[in-house]
């Protein structure tokens, strides 16, 4: 880890500013999950509030979320970043052993913290590796390593890796874990239980890096194409279509019952329609940001985290949010007891969100950004 005192700017000349706001509004979407606002929103007798907060909260198991688009959208805009931060590394006279090297290492630093993070929170050793860091610290490293690849040679490969853990779901013959899109009774479940020493353990599949590596790679080919020098329209027209495809394809595996759309699992279905998703929401930052040139001041806001995420996301997930709420709760029940104990919540989340803003914010404004 790194903590780095340079000057930045909101667009450097070649800058695409929609990755750096994507990645930032997803960061402070998750950093506003940590404050527990959007599970009180569903405390709301109010038929709107009770969508958003359903909306902004995982699904059970068959179906699709907003809140299950968060986590491709990280893995997604990481790929996206790759081409850029090497092209970066080269310009600074970097050399390709030199990046490998700095990409090794930046992947085994995601698999210790992402896998810390279990262990602190358990207060024992523990060995789970279902979170996003830990799962991008296989996808990262995949996805750097056939960067240089033709466009078919990548496209084939996260076809085929979608493909193989979709017939192995399937066939898995183990006894009790051979129901493929069964809670706790599938590939899935059968490992976690086994790396991590128990009869029952998460539903969340550690496997899930599998399939979703997908998921970075499509990034790192949306990546190339945004620093390519085709035309600005020819760039989002390529991205809605790619984005419709996978949109299509995922929904459509699911309505004729070939394969489910189930988040936990990572399901093929789940990947493509996930993806296709994220492809076009970049497509429309890319298209309202870089080309038409609005929401670029706006859009420091939310830059101002994503400068920062990896900081940001380790200080909440160790408690940072639990802290500051503990601090605020006093003075929100003092100003706001009149209300009732879920106005007192929501003032409290909403401040604590603020807060967490706002360290990013001086971190920025003082130019250090902790990088690994």
């Amino acid at each position: 880890m790194s903590i780095n005192n340079q000057t930045s700017k909101v667009a450097l000349p070649g800058r695409v500013v929609s990755v750096d706001f994507f990645r930032g509004i997803t960061m402070f979407l998750l950093a506003g999950e940590s404050t527990r606002l959007f599970g009180q929103l569903l405390k709301i007798d109010s038929g709107f509030m009770q969508f958003l907060g359903t909306q902004l909260e995982h699904h059970e198991w068959h179906g699709l979320h907003f809140w299950d688009l968060i986590q491709p959208f990280f893995m997604f805009i990481v790929g996206v970043a790759i081409p850029f931060a090497v092209a970066n590394r080269k310009r600074k006279g970097a050399t390709d052993k030199q990046i490998l090297y700095h990409v090794l290492k930046r992947s085994f630093l995601l698999l210790f913290f992402g896998w810390g993070l279990y262990f602190v929170a358990a207060g024992r050793l523990v060995f789970r590796f279902q979170n996003v860091l830990a799962q991008l610290s296989v996808t990262y490293l995949v996805a750097y390593l056939i960067m240089n690849k033709s466009f078919r040679f990548q496209i084939i490969f996260t076809l085929l890796i979608l493909l193989l853990i979709d017939l192995a779901y399937r066939y898995f013959p183990v006894e009790g874990f051979n129901h493929p899109w069964t809670n706790y009774e599938n590939l899935g479940a059968w490992f976690n239980n086994k790396i991590e020493g128990v009869d029952k353990a998460s539903e969340w599949a550690t496997l899930n890096f599998v399939s979703t590596t997908a998921h970075t790679v499509w990034g790192v080919l949306c990546g190339r194409l945004l620093q390519s020098d085709k035309k600005p329209i020819k760039k989002i027209q390529i991205l809605t279509v790619a984005g419709i495809a996978a949109l299509l394809i995922g929904f459509s595996l699911d309505w004729l019952n070939v394969t489910p759309i189930i988040k936990k699992i990572a399901t093929s279905s789940f990947v493509f329609a996930s993806g296709g998703l994220t492809i076009l929401v970049l497509a429309f930052c890319y298209w309202l940001i870089d080309v038409k040139k609005l929401f670029q001041k706006g859009s420091l806001f939310f830059i101002i985290v994503g400068m920062n995420s990896i900081f940001i996301y380790m200080f909440f997930h160790l408690g940072g949010s639990g802290w500051i709420q503990e601090i605020l709760n006093p003075f929100s029940e003092l100003l706001f007891s009149w209300g009732g104990e879920l106005v007192v919540g929501i003032i409290t989340s909403l401040a604590t969100w603020a807060v967490l803003w706002y360290i990013t914010f001086w971190l920025y404004k003082n130019k250090v950004f902790v990088k690994i």
